[in-house]
């Protein structure tokens, strides 16, 4: 027993890594607090109409995917990524205060989202700075990120609820402050504890080039991911009406489909980082959509509780496996820009929300909500084709190396 004991606290996570897995739920969970309510919030305490509620998240994904680009291009060509995100903690809790104290539309969807992007853009700044700093260190990226891609998942299995808590009970300014709280809780843990990867190098020139090649299956990963994320905002948009008005189910059942899929997802992203380099991720990514399509071929097949709650174990299939798999696909096909890369990944999330939102409500109203699931079928074969061609990228432990020349993670923890 004694001497098992070094060993078994060689295995467990060190304080760095602990405080990657804290700000990645902390960051997730702010997320999940302010997104969901973020409809009801517009209808009652902004009183705006419908249309203007769809041209909010609409415009906040445009403004999104252009503030979130430039950040990443700037992560990945100067400064410290560690200080990037620290900033977008701070600037995050001062876009929360602003949605806790204004009720004016346009300063919402103007300076609101732009700050709101900052706090947005944490995450994926999180994951690549984590890519870079398990490079140098020599160990493999792709388990550990699933295991902070799982906090994500948690983050948002916990947030709803607790945000409908908060605003129902409290107020949307409470829910807001709570937000607002977390991202400072965020930042202290960054300051203290992350590692900071300081860039004594730059190259530039072609050396920080995508291959040809890579560039072709870049466009082809970009296109198959928006759409399975598109797929995944159309069910989550009209699987609530359809269940209820179409299906004449319970309401209750929604929420239940919902919350067993998010729930599955966690060990499947666990199980994906595991087996990515047993399988290859391309076998993953080629799983996950071949889940998907048999998952919204299911819904339409369908109309019994039981059978709809058996098929969600496609759901988390999918979508555990893209949301983890995907990400690490996007930075070995784009090496020594792992900034970009993962924010390219986060983009295609808001590009296929803009897809799926406004496919939704369009097809739904002229054909029935049976319809918006062929439309999911369809759009599931593209990204299936768009899969299938891509190349296997084998995981290169000395991309973040070749990028930072002779930077060393150091910390301003205690830890180093």
């Amino acid at each position: 027993m004694t001497m098992n004991t070094p060993a078994l606290f060689r295995s467990l996570p060190d304080r760095q890594s602990l405080a990657f897995l804290v700000v990645t739920f902390v960051t997730g969970l702010t997320a999940a607090l302010q997104t969901p309510a973020l409809s009801l919030f517009l209808t009652t305490e902004v009183k705006v109409r419908p249309f203007m509620v769809g041209l909010f998240f609409t415009g906040s994904a445009l403004i999104g995917i252009l503030v979130s680009q430039l950040l990443a291009r700037y992560s990945d060509s100067r400064g410290d990524r560690k200080a990037l995100i620290l900033v977008c903690c701070l600037v995050g809790a001062l876009a929360s205060l602003l949605y806790a104290w204004n009720r004016n539309y346009l300063i919402l969807l103007l300076p609101g989202v732009v700050l709101s992007t900052f706090g947005s853009t944490a995450t994926p700044q999180l994951f690549a700075l984590a890519r870079e700093w398990r490079d140098l260190s020599g160990r493999s990226s792709v388990m550990f990120t699933s295991v902070m891609r799982t906090q994500v998942s948690l983050a948002w299995v916990l947030g709803p609820p607790l945000a409908f808590a908060l605003a129902l009970g409290y107020g949307f300014r409470t829910m807001y402050l709570c937000a607002a709280l977390a991202f400072i809780v965020s930042a202290v843990i960054v300051h203290r504890y992350l590692p900071a990867m300081r860039k004594s190098r730059i190259i530039t020139g072609d050396k920080l080039q995508t291959p040809r090649q890579n560039r072709r299956d870049t466009l082809k990963l970009f296109t198959g991911c928006t759409m399975m994320w598109a797929c995944n905002g159309l069910y989550l948009i009209a699987m609530p009406l359809y269940v209820v008005s179409t299906l004449h189910l319970p309401e209750k059942l929604a929420g239940v489909l919902m919350g067993l899929a998010a729930g599955l997802e966690i060990p499947v992203m666990l199980l994906a980082g595991y087996y990515a380099r047993r399988f290859g991720k391309r076998n993953m990514m080629r799983m996950a959509a071949l889940a998907g399509l048999l998952f919204y071929a299911a819904m339409l097949c369908f109309s019994a509780a039981l059978p709809l709650l058996l098929i969600q174990l496609l759901n988390a299939i999918f979508i555990g496996i893209l949301a983890g798999i995907g990400m690490i696909y996007f930075q070995d096909l784009m090496p020594g820009q792992a900034g970009a890369a993962t924010t390219l990944f986060a983009n295609t999330t808001r590009m296929g929300w803009i897809i799926g939102g406004s496919l939704a409500g369009t097809v739904a109203e002229m054909w029935g909500y049976a319809t918006v699931f062929w439309c999911a079928v369809a759009m599931m074969v593209v990204a299936t084709s768009c899969v299938w061609s891509l190349k296997e990228v084998k995981e290169d432990k000395n991309d973040a190396a070749a990028v930072t020349g002779n930077a060393s993670p150091t910390s301003s923890g205690a830890d180093n």
